[in-house]
Order: structure tokens, then sequence, then C-alpha cells
């Protein structure tokens, strides 16, 4: 008998010397076994932690998510799993984890509590430091490890406020804040950046004609497509309508080839009427997604003629070993517009009135276009200028432009998806191409081997070809891809916090205008951007931040010169929202993306039978139905 009370001693001593620190490991929640080994003394949600906080007269720290979700991972691996936080979290708080799957009113008891106090929607993980009496005196989700620009570095948040509860006046005052009523968390800075951004370009904006300026007319790609985007983030009806009237004006008007389809450079007339007749491959590239996009909008019927009437122009006239070449000439035999205008006599022969409006001879254009027989009167012309010589073609191979065109196929393939097989063969080409040796190459022509390496605009386009690559299939390659090209682009032309042009020992600093088409620079950021969400990875995110605010001062200076700057400067601050699901979920949210206004949403594939969608801080919505999930990603993206 003695012998049994020494061995329940001895095994009671033990218990008493090893006291079992991490009470998840008796728990049956899938997230909140996930935490089971962790150095921090977790408690479930129950009566033993809350009247442990009281005793002691330790704050709760409340930590909510799920099994899933992403975030709750990382900062599980940043801070929990962390020597120093899960001594501070053990020594000073209670600390307990709830999977809100499991306990869905706790979890909503609190979000409420967030979006009082944040004026948005909350999401997982979501961190709330309590009293022993449940007042929340700081709320938040993601919390970094260490300080970034939205939240301190864990560890000194901690400490922080561990002062503050300690200190009686200044816990109330942040118990009130956060349950005050009039609480109102503006955000004026940025609503006041939009609204200048979208005063800027309605200045510049011709109301007679359309578009930018009163003399000659470029489309301007860049500040179309930021105008867009400010009318849908805004619900700015005024600039909308100057969107759809000048993608009206261009494609009714003269720059639009009206026979063959495609965009002539610019306008020399603010009207739109006479062109200055060469045709550019980046023209097609940065336009063509746009009038798509309108297209899916809208559902005018004009808008999908001009990009299946530009594309098939395209694939007849500049592609020939499943490359682009990159531009034609405005001259034709030595005289300008002769391909594209036509004589009396050949207007009569397509049985349409003549009227002279170059150089007595006739360029189609609005008042013939989109006639309801002008189908076969297009069918005449263009059996017309089969008789003539085309203008010379520039043949060079230029990646950065070919890249653009591949994007701007996989940005279209929304509409029909041949052009996604098309931007898949052309993709291909291309790095076959300009390719070689771990290095990008600048231009070639076919059958010649490139010898000029490649400029930030080549690694700057074809990052965005895959990643829009990336975004149609899937493949992982193409990610991982982007990745190598960026690692190389910033080997090759950043240096001391600067970007250059090339790497060839002609230093010339990358600048932020759109002049021709988009920023080298501009786009790069746009992609750091897109591939920090898709990695989800802040520290690519943070990358491009850093160097957004570092060009503010451009903005400030006049931002309608530098509109792609403009649109990195809002992801940067709103940030993308990704949506992962299965291949099949993700075809029908697909189908179903162009009625979300926000326009800044990315897709990733895994292997989920539910919607899950995020930002960089925090998963906000996990949905089985599409329908639910279209609806929650609409509100949210209001609230950014």
């Amino acid at each position: 008998m003695n012998n049994i009370f020494i061995i329940l001693a001895f095994f009671s001593w033990n218990l008493a010397a090893k006291p079992l620190y991490n009470k998840l490991q008796f728990e049956t929640s899938p997230y909140l076994l996930q935490h089971k080994s962790n150095p921090v003394s977790w408690y479930p949600w129950g009566e033993e932690a809350l009247l442990k906080a009281k005793r002691e007269k330790k704050p709760i720290f409340l930590s909510i998510g799920y099994s899933t979700c992403h975030w709750c991972h990382v900062m599980e691996e940043e801070s929990f799993t962390n020597k120093k936080i899960a001594k501070l979290l053990n020594e000073h708080f209670i600390a307990i984890k709830v999977d809100r799957e499991e306990m869905p009113h706790l979890d909503k008891r609190y979000q409420e509590v967030y979006a009082n106090y944040k004026h948005r929607t909350g999401g997982w993980p979501l961190n709330i430091f309590l009293t022993p009496q449940l007042e929340a005196f700081y709320i938040s989700t993601y919390i970094p490890l260490h300080k970034e620009s939205y939240s301190l570095g864990m560890q000194e948040l901690l400490k922080k406020l561990l002062v503050m509860y300690k200190n009686k006046n200044k816990l109330q005052e942040s118990i009130s804040a956060i349950y005050s009523k009039k609480n109102q968390r503006k955000r004026a800075v940025l609503e006041l950046s939009l609204t200048t951004f979208s005063e800027e370009l309605k200045e510049e904006v011709d109301e007679i004609y359309g578009g930018f300026g009163n003399s000659k007319k470029f489309p301007q790609a860049s500040k179309l497509n930021l105008m867009y985007t400010l009318g849908l983030l805004q619900n700015d009806k005024e600039l909308l309508t100057y969107t759809y009237e000048m993608l009206d004006a261009m494609a009714l008007h003269g720059l639009y080839d009206q026979v063959e389809g495609g965009f002539f450079r610019y306008a020399v007339d603010a009207s739109w009427e006479t062109p200055h007749f060469e045709k550019m491959l980046y023209t097609q590239a940065e336009l063509l997604p746009l009038y798509a996009k309108a297209y899916t909008l809208t559902k005018k019927e004009l808008y999908l003629n001009v990009v299946e009437e530009s594309v098939a122009m395209l694939e007849k006239y500049y592609q020939k070993g499943g490359v682009y070449f990159s531009a034609s000439d405005a001259d034709s035999l030595g005289e300008e517009g002769a391909y594209f205008t036509f004589t009396k006599e050949e207007a009569a022969a397509a049985s349409m009135p003549f009227e002279a409006n170059f150089k007595e001879q006739m360029h189609i254009s609005f008042e013939q276009n989109r006639s309801e027989n002008f189908a076969t009167i297009r069918a005449k012309l263009q059996k017309i200028r089969q008789r003539k010589n085309y203008p010379f073609i520039d043949k060079k191979i230029n990646t950065a432009w070919n890249a653009m065109m591949v994007e701007g196929l996989y940005e279209i393939a929304s509409l029909n998806k041949k052009y996604g097989v098309l931007a898949e063969q052309r993709l291909s080409a291309l790095q076959k191409l300009s390719y070689k040796e771990g290095l990008l190459y600048h231009q070639t022509l076919l059958g010649r081997e490139a010898t000029q390496k490649g400029l930030l605009e080549d690694y700057s386009a074809f990052i965005g070809a895959l990643l829009s690559a990336y975004e149609y299939d899937a493949d992982e390659q193409k990610l991982t891809f982007a990745l190598y090209l960026f690692h190389k682009a910033k080997e090759q032309f950043y240096r001391d916090g600067v970007w250059y042009l090339s790497n060839d020992g002609i230093d010339v600093a990358a600048d932020v205008n759109d002049k021709y088409y988009i920023s080298a620079l501009s786009k790069m950021l746009q992609n750091l951007l897109k591939l920090a969400a898709l990695k989800s990875d802040r520290r690519y995110h943070n990358m491009a931040r850093s160097m957004v605010e570092n060009l503010q001062g451009v903005l400030g200076e006049k931002s309608v010169d530098a509109p792609a700057l403009v649109t990195a400067y809002i992801i940067a601050k709103r940030g993308y929202i990704l949506i992962k699901s299965n291949r099949k979920n993700l075809s029908q949210l697909k189908k179903r993306l162009g009625e979300l206004t926000y326009p800044y949403i990315l897709t990733k594939e895994e292997q989920r039978d539910v919607y899950i969608a995020c930002t960089l801080q925090q998963c906000f919505c996990v949905e089985k139905s599409l329908e639910k999930l279209l609806e929650r990603v609409e509100v949210f993206s209001q609230e950014l």
C-alpha cells in the first residue's frame, strides 16, 4: 500500500512540475489542433480560461480563425511559434483560440465590434484584446511579426497594450472609442486623392468630341483605363459617361479602320476623323482589353465588333511564326493613306456615296459605319483593298509589344475561349524567340538570333503576360517564371533605389510618364502588387508600396501624366481581392466577374469545394454559393 502512495505522489509531483500549458491538444476542431504544438499556452473558449483571466486580473488575447485561412497560418508561423512572443503572451495574457466555424456566434459578436469600430468588414484572423470583463480595448485582423505601415509588430504591440491595460484612463478611452456609436473612421486622404485624380481627368476631357485635349488625339489607353476604373470605384456616372463616349468616338470615327479593323496611332484633328495612318502593335494591345471590359458591362455590340475585327486584322497582316510584327507605315507607294482611303470610283463600285475627307479621297468614318448594309459594303471595300499594296510592315519582333499583346489576348479571353488558345500559342512562340540562357532579349527578326539584351520594358511586359497567363490556366510554372523574371529584372535594372531602363551602361532612370504606352516602371509596380496577391507574400507588396510612396511627389504634381502609377497607387492602398476555389468553380466565377464593379480581383486555383475571398490582410468570405460570394465581394469591396 505504501508503494502505491509513493507512486501516486511521484506522478502528482511530476504533473505539478510539468503542467499542461497548451490545452488545445484536447480539442476536436481541426483548426484548434493545428495550434496544439504552439509554445503559446492556448486555451479554448470556455469557463476555465475566462475565470483564470478574472482570478489573475490578466487581459485576454482572443484569436479567431479557421483551418483553411491563409493569414491565420501566416500569423501562426510568424508569431505563435515564436518563443519570445509566446513568452509575452504566456506571462501577461490569457490566450484563447477560437474556430469561427465551430463558434460562429462568438465570431459574429466580435466581427460586429470590429465593423462598428473600423467602419468596414472584418475577416480572419480576427484578433481581439479583452479585459477580464470581456470589453475589447484593441481589435485587428492579421498582425505582422514586424512593424508595417498598417500595424505595429506583434512584440511591440503586446508591450504597448500591456502599458495601456495598466493605465485605467487610457484603457477606458480605448474601450469607449471601440464601442462608441458615434465612431467615424474617415479615409479622407485616399478619398481626397481619388477625387483629385478624377477632377484632373475631367479637366482634360474634350466634352465636344470626346477624348483628352483639344487638338490632335491619341488614345492614351492608360489614362482612359484609369478614368474607367475611377468611375467604377466611385460610382461616378460622369467619368463612366466620358469613358463610353471616348470608346464610341474612337471606334466610330477615323481613328478606327472601319474596313479591316484595328486602330491607327492617333488622329491629327480633335474630332477623331483624320488619322495618322500608322498602325502600332502596342495600340491594339492596350485598347482591346478596354473594349472587352466595356462590352462585359454594357453588352454594346460595337465594342465586341472592335475586338473581333482587330484581332482578325492582326492575325492576317502582323502575325508570322506565332509572333507579331511591330507596326505598319502610314504610306503606301510613297503616298500617305493610299491603302486605307478610296477614290470616287472605288466608292461607287462599293455602292457608297462619296465624300472627300482626305486629300480628295474618302476615309471611311462615322456616317457610313455600322449601318444595316455596311457588312455588304465592307466586303466590297475589302476586295478593292486587296488590289492595292499593303503599307510597309516593320517586321521586328519586339518583346515588350508582343508581350503586351499576349496579355491583351488573355484579358479578352473572357469573351471567347479562342483568344485564350491564341494567347497560349503566342506566349509560347515569344518565349522561344526572346528568352535564352536565363535572360530576355529585346527584339529580333524571324530567322535570326536575338542579340540585344532585354530592357526594363521587356521584363515588365513579359511578366504582365505571364501573370495574365497564370490567371487564365492556373499553370504554376508561369507564376514561377514571372517571379524569376522579376528577380532578374531587379538584379539588372534596380540600383540604389532607382529603376533604370537598361543595363547596357546608358544609365537612364525609368520614369512614370505613359507617353506612348504604359510606363515600364509603373507596369513593374503593378506586376509586383499582383505577384504579392497571387503568392500571398507581403514582401512584394511592401516593396511595391514603398516605391509607390517614394513616387507620390509625381502624383502631387500632375497625376494625369502618370495614370498607370495612379493605378498602382490605388491598388497599393486598396489591394487586390483574391478568390480561391477549384477549377470548376473558378470557371463559373470568371463568367460572372464582369458583373463586379471592383476592378482589382484575381483568382487562384486550389482544391477547394468552396469559394474563399481574401486580401493580403485577411480572408473575409467563405461561401459555397457563387451568388452569395458575388454579393459578399461586392459589399466588401465598397468598404476598401
